[in-house]
């Protein structure tokens, strides 16, 4: 198996309440390969958007260990968290999280000022990865001027504009029909293929499991099973040459 680029080591969650402490997860233990395709699944209340919020280094957790590219993060500051999600990870979220007085080059653009890009460095780089999901006559509309699609691909072209290395979608295809949302997911898969992004899908939709080589089901706080397709792994290293 590869290295992992993502390791939670006997990881809980836990809340406080006025008589007792709520344990969200208990004793997650994990390992996410580098460039591999992950699939969390789990019923409502299972913890896997918990469990994703940590993955996606947007909350520490309780107790245990969490190693992003073998750096312990679980007493990182917010400062340090944030320098790293804007570097190294990508999201997608099921409502887009576009804003709406912004065109679709501008919601494309606005991660890159955070990071010192150029105005031109911007356009350019927008520009690009629009065309790539076939909006490049769209640059100019609004989130309300396009169907649900379209404005995941929007917020796809977002999560990829500092090339991170993982993209996490949270029920990407939730707020899509059946038809569009298997183009998102054909996006997806073309990302970790062709460019061996790191991609991890949260979802109560059973048809997304098949794009991904490792299967997580959650229930209660606790992974359940975890399915690992290691031929599959093999094939997306090797292409058509394997």
């Amino acid at each position: 198996m590869k290295e992992s680029v993502i390791s939670l080591k006997n990881v809980w969650k836990k809340y406080k309440l006025p008589n007792e402490d709520l344990a969200i997860l208990k004793g997650i233990n994990l390992e996410i390969p580098k460039g591999s395709f992950t699939t969390i699944m789990g019923p409502s209340g299972s913890g896997k958007s918990t469990l994703m919020h940590l993955l996606g280094l947007l909350d520490t957790p309780t107790e245990g260990q969490i190693l992003f590219d073998g750096q312990d993060i679980s007493h990182f500051t917010e400062d340090d968290l944030a320098a790293v999600r804007g570097k190294k990870i990508g999201f997608i979220f099921q409502q887009f999280n576009l804003l709406q007085n912004l065109t679709a080059l501008e919601n494309v653009m606005l991660p890159m000022v955070f990071q010192g890009k150029s105005e031109e460095a911007r356009v350019k780089r927008a520009k690009e990865l629009l065309e790539s999901v076939d909006l490049g006559h769209r640059i100019n509309h609004k989130p309300k001027e396009m169907s649900g699609g379209e404005q995941q691909r929007i917020a796809i072209s977002r999560s990829l504009v500092n090339d991170p290395d993982i993209l996490i979608g949270d029920e990407p295809t939730g707020n899509l029909d059946s038809h569009t949302g298997k183009t998102v997911m054909e996006i997806l898969k073309r990302l970790h293929e062709e460019q061996k992004k790191t991609i991890i899908v949260v979802t109560h939709d059973p048809g997304i499991s098949h794009y991904s080589q490792n299967v997580i089901h959650i229930q209660d706080g606790q992974i359940v099973k975890n399915h690992f397709k290691e031929s599959d792994v093999l094939w997306a290293e090797n292409g058509k040459n394997a």
